[in-house]
């Protein structure tokens, strides 16, 4: 005798039938694909390196001039630096981005940002003549900064973190039509004889017998 079929229940027709459907793509991974066959994974890739080389160009150029003496006034290695002169000649040199000339008018054609969201490259400013953004350096990361500081003195790195610049530090900026990593990015690599040509020096005992220059 033929055994008798029994009629499946609704639920086990309903589970054999969820069973059949092909899970469904997690929404990022839809989105990957998207990306992927738009272009915009490697548009993406392409602009994050373009942006650490232009930091690790900036730092660099301003590292080469570590040992150039202070002249007020000055635009260039063989002539010398005043802060702004500086500033102004790595940007242009690394970049081809052209600053103006003095500390207080590149700090108002930049853009503000919070000294937490400092980069390297970006552009630190202080009050060392008793005027606001009457000095400038450019941040190179670790909390230090490199800047042609005085008549007397030489370019160099200094931390930011001492007394003397954390009373007189005016604000931060980042140059625009090139901006800095928005991510973290490493302090460079300093160049063979930082240490004979630019060590990072302390702040002046008597800043007021040694002023920080423009």
């Amino acid at each position: 005798m033929t055994p008798r079929l029994r009629p499946l229940s609704l639920a086990c027709l309903t589970a054999l039938a969820l069973m059949a459907v092909p899970a469904r793509a997690e929404p990022q991974d839809d989105m990957g694909s998207f990306l992927a066959e738009k272009g915009l994974v490697e548009q993406i890739q392409r602009a994050g390196t373009v942006v650490r080389d232009r930091t690790a160009n900036l730092v660099g150029n301003a590292m080469m001039f570590l040992g150039v003496p202070y002249k007020r006034g000055g635009n260039s290695a063989e002539t010398g630096f005043d802060c702004s002169g500086f500033v102004r000649a790595v940007y242009e040199q690394a970049v081809g981005h052209l600053l103006p000339r003095k500390a207080s008018d590149q700090a108002a054609a930049t853009t503000p940002i919070d000294k937490s969201e400092l980069q390297p490259g970006d552009l630190v400013f202080f009050n060392t003549l008793k005027a606001a953004f009457s000095h400038v350096g450019i941040y190179v990361g670790d909390g230090k900064f490199v800047h042609s500081p005085r008549t007397g003195a030489q370019v160099r790195v200094e931390d930011m973190r001492i007394s003397y610049w954390q009373t007189r530090f005016n604000g931060a900026r980042r140059v625009s039509g090139g901006d800095t990593a928005p991510s973290p990015a490493p302090a460079a690599a300093l160049p063979a004889g930082y240490a004979e040509r630019g060590a990072t020096q302390a702040a002046p005992a008597d800043p007021a017998a040694l002023m920080y220059e423009r």
